[in-house]
């Protein structure tokens, strides 16, 4: 395909059986370039077997004399992961600023001039197209897919200490540079999380924008991709362990544990509503039924998560688990008796409202049940 070795922009778009989107998605960014700028769009394709990286070819050729820009496509021989296909496109880029996007028009191209502009009038070295940032929304997202989004972006931002509001965002811009003797693991599909974390002394802005869900072809998201994202995330935090110096300072220490055990309780509230929802919907279970087998599901995936996350128990030995897990169990089967009675007695007892009363019920429990697992089923001193 045609190069462009002058290109100031490089935008990587990675693809795979997106065959209903690409000619449009190459239209629109036609049609939104930033202004006085030379760019090339590197079409990344994970050899798709709908003839994407093809149809982007034969696009590019019947058009070369009215497109504002050059297109480049990678075909690769197989379906690798997202954040590899990206890595492929940047190592191919040229321009000094790299902007990073889908093709299914769940990013807007229009906002592709901002994010360049952005980068090139301030000191900024990744500026990141936000959902959740004031002003920024998702269109078209089922309950599920949202609760799930952010899960995954609240062990993120907890697990990883990321201050950020969207680092699971595939829509960014950043200075190629940056980037420069980074070893990037390019496990699963999220890479913007990777240069977060192992980027020093980054400047990140962020700017608010619509997500609007795709109208053509399938969601990547299954399976594999949340299992990519587990891994990611355990891999990042390692890393980041290794690189900071060991803490020694009680206090820190405990308040670190405390967000990671409050953080896992949050997404445990996700897993409880999910399973209950599928046990309901998928398998007409009564909603009862289902209700105590999603308070199972989210009691055992919260002891997985604070036993491997929160109080970094390796050790998984049959026995010893079980053991754990009982107490585990038991003690937040304890949480919601004391969260039930103090409710009880704010309301009834010293008139004070539900909402206020719920507030505090739920602190002193998850505090409590945070101590009580420290103490008696993890075995450590509380005060660390």
């Amino acid at each position: 395909m045609s190069n462009h070795s002058n290109a100031e922009v490089s935008i990587i778009i990675p693809t795979y059986n997106e065959s209903e989107n690409i000619k449009g998605i190459l239209h629109l960014i036609n049609e939104h370039l930033p202004k006085n700028t030379i760019v090339e769009a590197i079409v990344v394709d994970d050899n798709s077997p709908d003839g994407t990286g093809k149809i982007a070819e034969d696009y590019f050729n019947s058009l070369k004399e009215k497109t504002k820009y050059t297109i480049n496509v990678i075909n690769r021989k197989t379906r690798e992961s997202l954040s590899s296909a990206i890595l492929n496109g940047i190592q191919q880029a040229k321009g000094k600023i790299v902007v990073v996007m889908d093709s299914d028009f769940s990013h807007p191209p229009q906002l592709i001039p901002k994010l360049v502009e952005a980068l090139k009038q301030s000191k900024t070295d990744i500026v990141v197209a936000s959902r959740y940032l004031n002003g920024g929304s998702i269109h078209g997202w089922s309950i599920k897919r949202k609760i799930i989004s952010k899960i995954a972006t609240i062990i993120a931002k907890k697990g990883l200490g990321i201050k950020q509001s969207d680092p699971m965002s595939g829509f960014f811009a950043f200075k190629k540079e940056i980037i420069r003797g980074i070893n990037f693991d390019a496990i699963g599909y999220k890479i913007l999380l990777e240069m977060i974390v192992k980027i020093k002394d980054i400047s990140i802005k962020e700017i608010p924008y619509t997500f609007a869900d795709r109208e053509n072809g399938k969601s990547k998201l299954g399976t594999k991709i949340i299992f990519g994202y587990i891994q990611a995330i355990g891999k990042l935090y390692r890393y980041g362990k290794k690189e900071q110096q060991k803490e020694t300072r009680s206090s820190v220490k405990f308040l670190s544990k405390a967000a990671r055990f409050f953080s896992v309780g949050a997404c445990g509230l996700g897993v409880n509503y999910l399973a209950s929802m599928w046990f309901t919907s998928s398998l007409n279970m009564w909603y009862l039924h289902a209700t105590i087998l999603g308070i199972l599901f989210s009691i055992t995936s919260n002891f997985f998560l604070n036993k491997y996350w929160t109080f970094e128990d390796p050790d998984f030995n049959a026995k010893k688990t079980i053991i754990q897990f009982g107490k585990f169990a038991g003690f937040s089967s304890i949480g919601a008796l004391v969260q039930l009675g103090m409710v009880y007695y704010f309301v009834d007892e010293l008139s004070i409202s539900y909402p206020i009363s719920l507030v505090l019920a739920v602190t002193t429990s998850a505090f409590s049940n945070f101590i009580l697992n420290k103490k008696w089923t993890f075995k450590e001193k509380v005060w660390s």
